[in-house]
């Protein structure tokens, strides 16, 4: 095994003379915790075994017990945790998952699903000594179900580690694995138990790729429509470790440190379990998978000696470096692969309406808005469960029916948010997102990121319909600004023809994909300005199956990551409308996730971007949206507007409306999945 990790052997080491270096540090009022997290970090695992024995042997005192008393909070957990062996350590974070009221079953998963077979028998015999106990006993006594059983395997630390693989029988298992799920009704645990929990990586690999030719489908997303709770969480850690681990912990990291708080437990175990083994290739996989450094993300999330320790363990910040590593640029390029190979069916999350009546719909409607008050529940009733199709035939009924303009009654009815919503949904797409560039255009200043989203992510058809509602809509405006020309002067940031350049945006282009590669090479070697223009004519006029490729190349021939290339070397605008671009390109659904988030994260929500996002992708891909939402945040697009919602103090309606956007119920005050 190649251990690439960020903490290695110091050369000319005296175990010694860093005992004495510590007891200095510690001596007196007072302690250098400085001198202290220098020492600690810069020494291997072991050499650090033969400081705890010289300190000992020197001082005749417990160096662990010292740096308890010495130091506090955080830094002491950390210091401390550094100071045993990893198996010692691991023992110990089983046993304080599994001790008290509760079972912290996540630590579990990410303990047994990443730990190989020496390092499982290594940790399970720590546990004897240190405690007295069985740790499979223990976990046997504090879990229950398929996921004890799951554990109770990985615990036997018997993985077939041969790296023989049968073809035959790697066609068996995923055979067996379609019999056991998706092929029948129910689900037979104990053959995803059985196959999973003892296969060999390299042959569970294989086996991932031919269950996906016989089930048209992902084992990950086969586990996640058989299989629940936590034996689903426990499963799909397997399966992602088996995948990828420096992408698994990659992912731990940016979850135990995302949102109002930080998990530091798991994100103190992950930094010292993973320093000595494979940290430089979970630093790539962080950037690769959250466009930003591991090393950034620990720096503005932590503070004080804390902080200090974890980006030495760290090691390094990628953001300055644009090159991957070869394994990490190997990982890049498998993104890009997968990217391009995958055929991604987009799933909404409104239809149209069956038995539809637009005649009773316009009557309902009129109904709900006329007398004293508004009865805002049967407007959001009937507006979120018809398509936009059928709406339009709603607002052509009420005017033929009634002889009234269904949309100023509507503004004329509700108010604030639930109005911007409800007159969303009742625009055609092309008026919505008409409307959307020039709400982002109006008044003092321009909001750059609403204008990249719509145009970044709209189809040909879609930019030229809406180029067409702007300039025929009553948008009470008296400037006539021309979107594919506002996009141009977005790119280059200065005044340009008023040429469509988005008009055959995208159309399918003949020339090979390694063409576009020496286009884009060219381009990074040179000028800034020249650069941007270049970058252009190759971003904004492929199609996106060929800048897959176009990327897959880059990665393979200059080791470079192409987002970190723009962000090194460009800015503002441009830098954000090309990285969205990329990120449009690998995957879409997970961009509008993020930027879902973003919209709604810490204090105060961006009310305008949630609408709008909600609105425009409910007919196209919002259920994907969900999924990769809740993949990257550990937590529903549900709960996550419940609880961001519930913080402003939405009111019920427009919960229920962004309720029924997301595919789910707003019942008695709880968010139910449908």
């Amino acid at each position: 095994m190649v251990f690439r990790g960020t903490i290695t052997d110091a050369p000319d080491f005296d175990p010694t003379t860093d005992a004495e270096a510590l007891y200095n540090a510690m001596k007196g009022i007072g302690s250098d915790k400085e001198a202290i997290l220098e020492l600690v970090t810069s020494r291997s695992n072991a050499q650090r075994q033969e400081v705890v024995a010289a300190y000992k042997c020197s001082f005749g005192q417990d160096l662990i017990a010292d740096l308890k008393y010495e130091l506090t909070g955080k830094f002491e957990r950390l210091i401390v945790s550094l100071m045993k062996t990893s198996a010692y350590h691991d023992a110990k974070e089983i046993h304080d998952a599994l001790k008290g009221v509760g079972t912290n079953e996540r630590c579990l998963i990410e303990i047994l699903a990443s730990r190989n077979n020496r390092q499982i028998l290594e940790m399970v015999a720590a546990y004897k000594d240190a405690y007295g106990r069985d740790m499979e006993e223990d976990v046997i006594a504090d879990t229950s179900g398929h996921f004890k059983k799951m554990l109770v395997v990985l615990l036997q630390g018997t993985r077939d580690e041969s790296g023989v693989v049968d073809a035959d029988l790697v066609e068996q298992d995923a055979q067996d694995l379609y019999a056991a799920g998706e092929e029948q009704w129910g689900t037979d645990e104990a053959k995803f138990i059985m196959i999973l929990g003892s296969r060999s990586v390299t042959h569970l690999r294989m086996v991932f790729d031919a269950y996906e030719k016989i089930a048209d489908m992902s084992i990950e997303d086969s586990i996640k429509n058989e299989l629940s709770g936590d034996f689903e969480r426990l499963m799909l850690a397997v399966v992602q470790c088996i995948r990828n681990v420096p992408m698994f912990f990659a992912k731990r990291l940016y979850k135990s440190m995302k949102g109002l708080g930080t998990a530091d437990n798991t994100l103190i175990r992950i930094m010292i379990s993973r320093s000595e083994i494979d940290m430089l290739d979970i630093r790539e996989c962080f950037r690769l998978a959250y466009e930003k450094s591991l090393y950034n993300m620990i720096k503005d999330d932590t503070s004080g000696d804390y902080k200090r320790t974890l980006l030495n363990l760290c090691g390094g910040d990628d953001d300055l470096a644009g090159e991957f590593f070869p394994e990490a640029a190997q990982i890049a390029y498998k993104m890009w692969e997968t990217s391009a190979m995958t055929k991604v069916q987009l799933r909404p999350t409104v239809r149209p309406a069956p038995s539809f009546d637009p005649a009773a719909d316009a009557q309902a409607l009129r109904k709900a808005m006329k007398g004293f008050g508004t009865d805002e529940d049967a407007i959001i009733d009937i507006v979120a469960q018809r398509s936009n199709a059928q709406r339009q035939e709603i607002r052509q009924a009420f005017k033929s029916l009634l002889g009234r303009d269904l949309m100023k009654d509507l503004k004329s009815e509700l108010s604030k948010n639930l109005e911007r919503l409800i007159i969303g949904l009742m625009l055609t797409p092309a008026e919505f997102d008409a409307k959307m560039m020039r709400k982002a255009m109006e008044g003092a200043g321009t909001d750059e990121h609403s204008l990249i989203e719509i145009l970044v992510t709209r189809s040909n058809e879609e930019i030229l319909a809406m180029n067409a509602a702007y300039k025929n809509g009553e948008f009470d405006t008296k400037k006539d600004i021309h979107i594919t020309f506002l996009f141009w002067k977005l790119f280059t940031c200065k005044p340009l023809t008023s040429q469509p350049i988005r008009s055959p945006w995208r159309k399918p282009f003949i020339q090979t994909h390694q063409a576009s590669f020496v286009e884009l090479a060219d381009a990074c070697n040179a000028e800034s300005d020249e650069m941007e223009l270049k970058f252009m004519s190759i971003l904004c006029t492929r199609s996106f199956p060929h800048l897959r490729k176009v990327f897959q190349e880059f990665v393979r021939c200059s080791n470079k990551d192409i987002e970190q290339v723009i962000r090194n070397e460009m800015s503002g605008d441009v830098k954000n409308a090309f990285c969205a671009i990329v990120r449009s390109v690998k995957n879409q659904p997970s961009y509008f996730a993020d930027r879902l988030y973003k919209a709604m994260k810490g204090l105060g929500t961006d009310d305008r971007a949630l609408i709008r996002i909600m609105v425009s992708r409910s007919e196209v891909d919002l259920f994907n949206i969900r999924k990769e939402f809740k993949d990257t945040h550990d937590v529903s697009l549900h709960e996550f507007i419940q609880v961001e919602t519930m913080i402003v103090s939405r009111s019920p309606c427009q919960l229920t409306l962004l309720f029924a956007f997301c595919g789910g119920l707003w019942v008695c005050g709880y968010c139910t999945a449908v």
